[in-house]
């Protein structure tokens, strides 16, 4: 079984519909004291926090303005910084590289100096050494050439001319 009521019986069976104009029963008055009270105060409360809320949040955005200024120009700095230690960097290189290629040169220069050296040393020490054996062996075949003389002049010479002749050997290896 279904229950089925109509909406005009339900409204006849209560009094019906209907408005109640009595200002004390349906608190129309204190709605109406509720609602000035807030459009009178209301803006003053919320407009004050509202008014605050602006204001921090205006000093927050010129705070973060303020703070990208200076970011921007620290940045700006830093990479001027960066550029000038590039350079820097770039000329040590450069200073480097060219004292390197002056050292290696002197270093050569050097060397082919000492080399150059050592052989007018080795070449005089050479010299040196043929022209004490040449008169080494000059001396040697002087000494034989007298002796032979000496060994066949005396049956060739008298005393005297063996003499003189000694004496004139002795004289020309002592000029010698």
């Amino acid at each position: 079984m279904s229950i089925v009521i109509s909406i005009p019986a339900l409204l006849a069976n209560e009094g019906g519909f209907g408005l109640n104009l009595n200002l004390f029963d349906t608190n129309v008055i204190n709605l109406a004291i509720v609602i000035a009270a807030l459009v009178w105060f209301l803006p003053k409360v919320l407009g004050g926090i509202l008014e605050t809320r602006r204001a921090a949040i205006l000093s927050d955005l010129q705070d973060a303005e303020q703070r990208l200024q200076e970011t921007t120009t620290a940045l700006a700095a830093s990479k001027q910084d960066l550029a000038d230690a590039q350079k820097k960097a770039e000329k040590i290189r450069s200073d480097a590289k060219a004292r390197a290629d002056a050292l290696r040169l002197d270093s050569e220069r050097r060397t082919v100096e000492e080399m150059a050296r050592l052989k007018h040393g080795a070449v005089a020490d050479l010299q040196s050494e043929a022209s004490r054996v040449s008169e080494l062996l000059r001396r040697e075949a002087a000494r034989r050439a007298v002796e032979r003389a000496l060994a066949s002049l005396p049956g060739k010479l008298d005393a005297e001319a063996q003499a003189r002749f000694i004496d004139q050997s002795i004289n020309s290896l002592g000029q010698a």
